[in-house]
């Protein structure tokens, strides 16, 4: 199947009662694994870079490429999204090679601020036919930026969405950034009260700290796009940990960045399965 909107792919979700996966890119392998556990679950998913990763490969472009050929190449529905942009000149430069999507994050400015430069982003993607997702309510961890504590307003959310014609809104519940235990408590009423104000789907980040039933919870109770990126970096990480502890003279990288990404894979199809279900 053909490279398809992230709005279509969140839209259909949000209708359903349904969470979208959105896992993080780093490299190829990571591409191929959540196409290849999306495919085995038979869902859609979406592919993200975000801006940290982009710096990490020197720019967008070759990255940006190798996972749009991944997606377009993949046998259930994939979205490749920018996430966490900052930088206005990033974002513009991702809708030019093709994303479906992009996330603009001026949650650390001034309330008024965030809402002024929000709107010209969305406009211009709008413009483009790309989907746009924005952050209020900063969630916790990212950069060390991000008060653990915030919380979004609800009123104030939904006042967000209607100055700035956002798609989709992250919003803060209890996630943090990075977590390496799965020990997050989150606010699930507030997700309900959420769900009821705000008219466009909800985002949660930070997921790779929610335990799998409060992830379906979170789902339930109105969240449509769940960002997990740390915990699947983990899965990978450890399992090509054990190959190359297992021989200390092994040289050849597919050996054990192959087992690292069949590992990824299975864990993807896991969590499309935790997503989908209704506690």
């Amino acid at each position: 199947m053909p490279l398809v909107g992230t709005g279509e792919i969140v839209t259909h979700a949000a209708r359903a009662g349904h969470g979208v996966g959105a896992f993080n890119v780093i490299q190829l392998e990571h591409a191929e694994a959540i196409v290849a556990g999306a495919e085995a679950a038979g869902a859609p998913v979406i592919l993200q870079i975000s801006e940290n990763a982009t710096r990490y490969h020197g720019g967008l472009a070759a990255v940006g490429a190798a996972t749009l050929a991944v997606a377009r190449a993949a046998r259930v529905p994939v979205g490749v999204h920018l996430d966490h942009a900052t930088s206005s000149d990033l974002v513009h430069e991702a809708v030019a090679l093709g994303f479906t999507s992009v996330m603009y994050d001026a949650s650390t400015l001034p309330y008024k601020k965030n809402i002024r430069t929000t709107a010209e982003i969305t406009a211009r993607c709008h413009g483009e036919g790309v989907w746009v997702e924005a952050e209020l309510g900063e969630v916790g961890g990212k950069d060390g930026v991000h008060a653990p504590g915030a919380r979004t307003d609800p009123d104030e959310a939904a006042a967000f969405v209607a100055a700035t014609g956002v798609d989709a809104l992250a919003v803060a519940v209890g996630t943090s950034h990075a977590m390496l235990t799965r020990t997050a408590s989150l606010d699930l009423p507030l997700i309900a009260a959420l769900r009821l104000t705000v008219p466009v789907p909800l985002v949660l980040h930070g997921s790779s700290g929610v335990p799998d039933h409060d992830l379906a919870a979170a789902v339930d109770h109105g969240m449509t796009k769940v960002n997990i990126a740390t915990h699947l970096n983990q899965v990978f990480t450890t399992a090509a940990r054990a190959v190359l502890d297992a021989d200390r003279a092994l040289a050849d990288t597919r050996r054990y960045l192959g087992p690292a990404r069949d590992a990824m894979t299975h864990e993807v199809t896991r969590l499309l399965a935790v997503l989908k279900a209704r506690t």
